[in-house]
Formats: structure tokens, sequence, C-alpha cells
């Protein structure tokens, strides 16, 4: 297949797989398996351009934050968005210095999808029988800063599933609302992770081997495509639960294991 065709379908796998509950990573390591591998930094970049595409989407709620900082509850929300970020950063830099990180191979993708799938009807079931809050209390912010580090240790858990039912196990039991906090926090997430990338890069003096016009294809795709799916998925868990991506993990993960 042509490397523009490739660039383009990585990119629309991500945009729409980054923010359903359905696990990127392992869905483009299925891909590339297919159209062979790319390099980190090209990973991270499409998953920043679709980060993007939350910034689109939100930027009323986040020029609104920003200009209206001295509003307490504007001021409260923020911090606790700092906060879930800066447990991401910590658990996330002590995860990599003593390596606690799982191999993008397809079995432990596959376990984590099915897990990830039975975890997801348990904290529905959990969910029903609470009353619908949308409070976000220092305790959500702290367990979705936690989940987002659980996703970067383990591939194919899902980072917008882990911290949308961190946060629903946490008390913030509204799914809208949970969306919400899980998607702005993973703003500066994964615009920091992009960026850590290239000063690796920088560092071992790699950036030259890189194909930047690959990275803007797939960054501008992903974020399209994003877009396109946090729309739909916003509108969706208005009326609907989020078991149909149960299933789909549960499907998915026997599939991959029948297949290794």
């Amino acid at each position: 297949m042509d490397n523009f065709l490739q660039v383009i379908l990585l990119g629309i796998i991500e945009g729409i797989t980054e923010f359903l509950p359905i696990s990127s990573t392992g869905h483009l390591l299925i891909a590339q398996h297919w159209l062979g591998r790319r390099s980190e930094l090209f990973t991270v970049a499409i998953q920043a351009g679709a980060i993007l595409a939350v910034v689109v989407i939100y930027w009323r709620r986040l020029w609104n934050l920003t200009i209206n900082f001295s509003d307490p509850v504007n001021r409260d929300y923020l911090y606790k968005l700092s906060w879930a970020f800066i447990v991401t950063v910590i658990g996330g830099f002590t995860a990599k210095q003593v390596g606690l990180e799982l191999p993008e191979t397809v079995a432990p993708i596959a376990w984590a999808l099915i897990v990830g799938g039975i975890v997801i009807f348990a904290v529905e079931a959990y969910a029903d029988r609470q009353p619908v809050r949308d409070t976000l209390t220092w305790g959500v912010a702290t367990w979705v800063g936690l989940a987002q580090i659980l996703a970067a240790v383990f591939p194919g858990t899902s980072r917008s599933a882990a911290t949308i039912f961190a946060a629903m196990l946490a008390g913030m039991t509204s799914r809208p609302a949970a969306a919400e906090f899980a998607f702005l926090v993973g703003i500066p997430t994964m615009f920091a992770a992009t960026a850590y990338e290239v000063l690796k890069l920088y560092g071992a003096g790699q950036l030259a081997n890189e194909n930047f016009g690959d990275l803007a294809l797939g960054f501008v795709v992903s974020a399209i495509v994003a877009f396109i799916a946090v729309k739909w998925l916003l509108q969706y868990i208005q009326t609907h639960r989020f078991t149909v991506f149960a299933w789909y993990r549960i499907a998915l993960g026997i599939l991959l294991l029948v297949a290794v």
C-alpha cells in the first residue's frame, strides 16, 4: 500500500479510537502489524492531533475557565485539572524510571481489552445504583491522574476508558461530566508526551531521520476524524451507557488471542 494511504489510514484509526473507550494503542498495533511499524513520535503526534479535536470542541469551556479564573467554581475546576495532570506526570515519570511498562505486543493488549470490557460492565452496574452526580472532587481528580498512569503502563487499557471510569467510580457518576473532565485532562497530557518525544529524539540526534510530512498528514487526519468521533460520543452518552464498547473490547480481545 502507498505510504500516503498508510498514513491516512493510521490517522483515521487513531482519530476514531483515541476517545472511544476501546484502546487506540491496541488498534494502532494491529494496524501497524499490517501496514508496518511507525516511530514512537509518529504515534504520539497523531494522538496529539486527536487531542487537538478536544481543544476545538471545548474551546468555549477552556476560554471561560481561563478568562474567568476569579470565579471560585472555575478556579476550583482548574486546580483539580492541574492536580490530575501533576499526578500523571509524577507517576508516569516514576513508572518509566523503574521500567514499569509492558511491551506493546498482541497478547497483553488482548488481555487488557478483555479485562477492560469486564470493568466497564462493573462500573456501569455500580453507576446505575448511584444518584447522578457531576461534582468534581479532589478524589476524582486524583483517581483520573492515576488512571492515566495505568493506561500508559498497560497498553490496551485505553486512556479515555481508564479516566472516564475512574471518575465514575470516584463519585462523578454523570457520564458527560466524567467524559469532559477525562478529555480535558488529556489535553496537557498528550501535548506534554509529544514534546517529550521530540526532545528525546533531539537529544539523540535523530530528528533528521523523522518524516515530518507523514507526521503532519497523520496529525491533521487524526484531528478531523477525532472531532467527528468525539462529537458523536458526547451525543451518544447523553442517553446511552458504555456497555456496547465493553462487548466490542471483549470480542476484539478474544479474536486477537485466537489469532496470536
